[in-house]
C-alpha cells in the first residue's frame, strides 16, 4: 500500500509540472506579417476593406518558403513598378472619359481599332497607274471573264459611261462596290483559319494579310458613308448582293483558292480604273462640289493625311489601296496555297 501511494503521488506531481511548463514556456510558432500600404492597394484598384497580408518567415523554424519583407524592398515601390501603375492609371482614365460614340472619336481612338495598313507618300500616290495582267490558262480566263461580265452588268444598271456622273452618283457607286470588295478577304481568311485548325498546321501568314485587306475595304466604305446617307432601297440591294456573292465566293474558294485570288486581282484592276476615272473627272472640273471639299476626319486619321487634306487626297489614297490589293491577290494566286506569304 505504501508503494502504491508513493507511485500515485509521483504521477500527480509529474502532471502538475507538465501543466506548468506548458503555461510558462514561450511560444515558438508566432507568425509576423507585413501589411501592404493602403495607398498602394488603392493605386492597384484593390478593395482595401479586405484584410490582405503577406506571411513572412516563421520565427524559430528553418522554412524559407516565405522571405522576410521590409519596407524598402517592397516590389511595388521600385521605379519600374511605379511606371506600370502610372500606365494603368492612364489607361483607366482613357476608358472612363471615352463615350464610345463614333461621332466623337478622336484621331488616337481611330488608330486603336485598326490593323496595320499601308501609309503612302505623295510620290507613291501619284505613281499609281492602270495595269492589267494577261490571263494564262483556263482558270485565269474564267476569272477575267467573270469580272468583266459583272462589271458590264453593273455599269448597265447604274448608267456608268452613258450618263454624266455627279458627286452623288460617284458616292453611290463607291459605297456599293466597297460592300462587295470587303467580302473576299474575310471569307478567304475564315476558310484558311478553319483549314489550319482542321489540319493542325500553320497558315504561314495568309490569314493576317487577308484580314488586313477585308478591314481596309471596310474602312473605304465607312469613309464614304461620312458623305452619304444610304436609302432603304440601297440597303436592300446591298443585303441581296452580299448574300449571293458571299455564298458564291465561299463555295468557289473551297474548290479553287487560286481562281478566287485571281478573280479578286482582276476585280481590283477594275477598281483602280474606276477611281482613276473619278480623279480625272475631279481634275477636269466635272465635280465642282469636291474641288475644295475637306476629307473626312476618319480618312485623315486612317491614312495619316495632312490636316488640310481634300477629297482628291482621299481618292488617291483609296486608289493606292486598290492597287496594293491588285498586286497582292495576283501574287497569292501565282504561288502554292501552302507557301509562305511573301507580304509578311
Amino acid at each position: 500500500m505504501a508503494a502504491t501511494s508513493t507511485l500515485s503521488s509521483a504521477v500527480r506531481l509529474s502532471s502538475v509540472c507538465l501543466r506548468s511548463l506548458c503555461i510558462t514556456a514561450p511560444r515558438v510558432t508566432t507568425t509576423t506579417t507585413t501589411l501592404i500600404p493602403t495607398q498602394t492597394l488603392q493605386q492597384r484598384n484593390i478593395n482595401t476593406s479586405l484584410p490582405l497580408c503577406i506571411p513572412d518567415k516563421t520565427e524559430g523554424e528553418s522554412n524559407t518558403h516565405f522571405r522576410l519583407r521590409t519596407h524598402h524592398d517592397h516590389p511595388l515601390e521600385h521605379e519600374q513598378a511605379q511606371q506600370v501603375i502610372r500606365e494603368e492609371q492612364d489607361i483607366g482614365s482613357r476608358f472612363k472619359n471615352s463615350d464610345h460614340k463614333a461621332a466623337s472619336k478622336t484621331k488616337t481612338d481611330e488608330e486603336d481599332y485598326v490593323l496595320m495598313h499601308p501609309v503612302y507618300s505623295q510620290e507613291e500616290l501619284d505613281s499609281v497607274s492602270i495595269t492589267h495582267r494577261d490571263p494564262k490558262g483556263i482558270s485565269d480566263w474564267f476569272a477575267y471573264t467573270a469580272v468583266r461580265g459583272l462589271r458590264f452588268g453593273f455599269d448597265t444598271l447604274t448608267g456608268y459611261g452613258r450618263v454624266p456622273f455627279t458627286e452623288e452618283l460617284w458616292l453611290q457607286r463607291f459605297c456599293f462596290l466597297e460592300t462587295v470588295a470587303g467580302v473576299p478577304g474575310m471569307t478567304a481568311a475564315m476558310l484558311r483559319h478553319l483549314r489550319s485548325l482542321r489540319r493542325m498546321q500553320r497558315d504561314y501568314g495568309w490569314i493576317h494579310t487577308l484580314l488586313e485587306e477585308a478591314e481596309n475595304e471596310r474602312m473605304h466604305l465607312l469613309t464614304f458613308l461620312k458623305m452619304k446617307e444610304p436609302t432603304m432601297m440601297f440597303r436592300a440591294g446591298v443585303i441581296v448582293t452580299q448574300g449571293v456573292f458571299s455564298n458564291m465566293f465561299f463555295l468557289a474558294y473551297l474548290v479553287s483558292p487560286r481562281f478566287c485570288h485571281r478573280f479578286v486581282g482582276y476585280l481590283e484592276e477594275e477598281a483602280v480604273t474606276t477611281y482613276t476615272k473619278a480623279i480625272k473627272d475631279l481634275d477636269d472640273g466635272k465635280l465642282p462640289k469636291w474641288s475644295n471639299m475637306d476629307a473626312p476626319e476618319i480618312a485623315i486619321s486612317y491614312w495619316k493625311l495632312s490636316n488640310d487634306a481634300k477629297m482628291r487626297d482621299l481618292l488617291l489614297a483609296v486608289r493606292a489601296d486598290e492597287a496594293n490589293h491588285r498586286h497582292v491577290n495576283h501574287a497569292l494566286s501565282s504561288i502554292k496555297g501552302d507557301a509562305r506569304n511573301p507580304f509578311v
